[in-house]
């Protein structure tokens, strides 16, 4: 019965991920323990469950109606297994989490959770890359802007703005930018996307209306992180979230410019796949995050 389960595992992992090496590795195994236990499976059953190539592997139509059934196995006894759960008092298991390169936000949150919550294991990613929550077998993630993916449960962690800012000592040296035309003299940070490479555009208004001004590009990085540490060392001015520099703005290492020009709100969430029960682990992940984020 348990070599049925692990070969059913198996099988779903494959069969999401299309590869026998990637489940190895969200399994934790190696792909060819995967292989075997998928074939033993197939030598129990008597049918083909995948097209194999050296290119790719595909279900074929026996492997897609065994799919359908295999997921409600598996989605009955992950509720069995939280009903179970719910019965004691104490959050416990692993949790895999994708979170923002954001220090000042995240490394509080990370040491505060494992203190509250000595027996969950926190498996952390910690990138600015979008990663894919359902096929790379994530339990929930951060991330700022809208949620658009429909697969996934979404829960509203706050909310930040973004700010233009600078030392003092950069604008004793350089002078304090008066209008968003001013920024053509200055030193900018610039924060680029790493998936697409573009350049975040500064949320700048002049008579209510977006400007999209011609930067110039000091430095540009793909993590805000190191943008931070330059404007604080007096190298230019950055535009950061509010949440990251709350400390340096409030003992004057950093000071806003051009906050009549500046407007901006976002949000931040956290998502987690609609089709995992919110275990007891998940739920006091989720309100950990919830309540202690933005605090400071």
């Amino acid at each position: 019965m348990m070599d049925s389960l692990s070969g059913i595992t198996a099988f779903i992992q494959v069969a999401e991920t299309r590869s026998f090496t990637e489940a190895g590795r969200l399994l934790e195994v190696s792909s060819s323990a995967v292989g075997k236990s998928v074939s033993r499976m197939e030598e129990r059953l008597g049918v083909r469950l995948f097209h194999r190539s050296t290119r790719s592997v595909t279900l074929t139509v026996e492997g897609e109606l065994f799919l359908d059934r295999c997921k409600r196995i598996v989605s009955e006894l992950e509720a069995a297994q939280i009903e179970l759960l719910q019965l004691s008092a104490t959050p416990r298991g692993k949790i895999r989490l994708s979170v923002p390169i954001q220090s000042n936000l995240i490394m509080p949150l990370l040491a505060g959770f494992i203190r509250a919550y000595p027996e969950i294991e926190l498996d952390v990613d910690m990138s600015d890359r979008m990663v894919d929550v359902i096929e790379e077998g994530f339990d929930a993630v951060v991330r700022t802007g809208t949620p658009q993916d429909s697969r996934l449960m979404a829960r509203k962690l706050g909310e930040y703005r973004l700010q233009l800012v600078a030392s003092p000592d950069y604008l004793a040296r350089h002078g304090e930018p008066q209008h968003p035309d001013d920024l053509a003299r200055h030193a900018c940070l610039l924060h680029k996307f790493p998936a697409t490479g573009m350049i975040e555009r500064w949320p700048l208004q002049v008579d209510e209306e977006p400007v999209d001004l011609a930067l110039s590009k000091t430095i540009t990085c793909t993590t805000m992180d190191p943008l931070t540490y330059l404007a604080l060392d007096g190298v230019g001015i950055a535009c950061l979230p509010d949440f990251s520099i709350r400390a340096p703005l409030k003992d004057g290492r950093l000071q806003v410019v051009l906050a009549d020009y500046t407007v901006h709100s976002g949000d931040l969430w956290m998502l987690w796949p609609s089709s995992k029960q919110a275990a007891p682990k998940l739920r006091a992940l989720i309100d950990y995050f919830k309540q202690h984020i933005l605090q400071g």
